[in-house]
């Protein structure tokens, strides 16, 4: 049983290209499921909106300073 996950491309021929790494036996029994990218209106500005505002009490500054915040580093 395999246990990871991979993104493919659809082609013009209706297969499947996986990346490189994806190294699957010849055979190999595969689900597929398309993958919502939320941008089908072409406008990603739009579709970003829903989340604004959703996490509250973040520091005044956390835009510029967001390396500091998540991962520690020295504030700029």
């Amino acid at each position: 049983m395999f246990a990871m996950t991979y993104i493919g491309t659809v082609t013009k021929k209706g297969t499947v290209a996986l990346p490189p790494e994806a190294e699957l036996p010849e055979g190999t029994r595969v689900e597929v499921r398309p993958v919502e990218t939320g941008t089908r209106s072409g406008d990603a500005g739009k579709w970003l909106l829903q989340f604004a505002g959703i996490v509250k009490d973040l520091p005044p500054d956390f835009a510029v300073q967001h390396d500091h915040y998540i991962h520690g580093t020295a504030k700029r």
